[in-house]
């Protein structure tokens, strides 16, 4: 069985946004940097599409759309589109509910044991939210939110810890 816990943080430490939101942030700086470059140069005329393009790390036809966006929109054609996709089940404000649930253990969650794992934590937020997802995405859900996969200590039921001391 797996469990899941919060990676190197406690609940008082853990950050506030998910690090896919930091990760995100990050891209689309980065790729506003890039047009704002591949623009410069190629305005400076010194140089041509494919040697901007490496220059960039990008594509020619990239770089050559984002020279039109630019002549034909100006200073908005940095900025960064919005990557489309489907949109999250659980908003954010529902993912740090889950946090809290998933933090006060499964035995207050009416588990018999204290571990969590994908398929009761799947369970737990189709009682909470009413949100059925695959024990398999459950996963990826919770990596997204900064959590990971840790493997419980396997001890002996029969295990007398006094004895193990001495």
């Amino acid at each position: 069985m797996i469990a899941w816990g919060l990676n190197d943080f406690d609940a008082a430490d853990r950050p506030t946004l998910p690090l896919y939101f930091w990760q995100a942030c990050s891209a689309i700086l980065n790729s506003s940097k890039r047009r704002r470059r591949a623009i410069y140069l190629l305005k400076e005329g010194q140089t041509t599409l494919s040697a901007v393009a490496r220059s960039v790390g990008s594509s020619k036809s990239s770089v050559f759309r984002w020279y039109q966006e630019y002549q034909e929109g100006g200073s908005k054609a940095f900025r960064s589109k919005a990557i489309p996709g489907r949109p999250p089940k659980l908003s954010q404000i529902e993912k740090n509910r889950l946090a809290e649930v998933l933090l006060s253990g499964p035995l207050a969650a009416g588990y018999r044991t204290d571990l969590w794992t994908l398929k009761r934590i799947a369970q737990t937020i189709h009682k909470h939210f009413g949100i059925r997802y695959h024990p398999n995405h459950v996963r990826r859900l919770l990596q997204g939110m900064g959590w990971s996969c840790q493997k419980p200590e396997r001890r002996a039921l029969q295990r007398n810890d006094k004895e193990i001391v001495r």
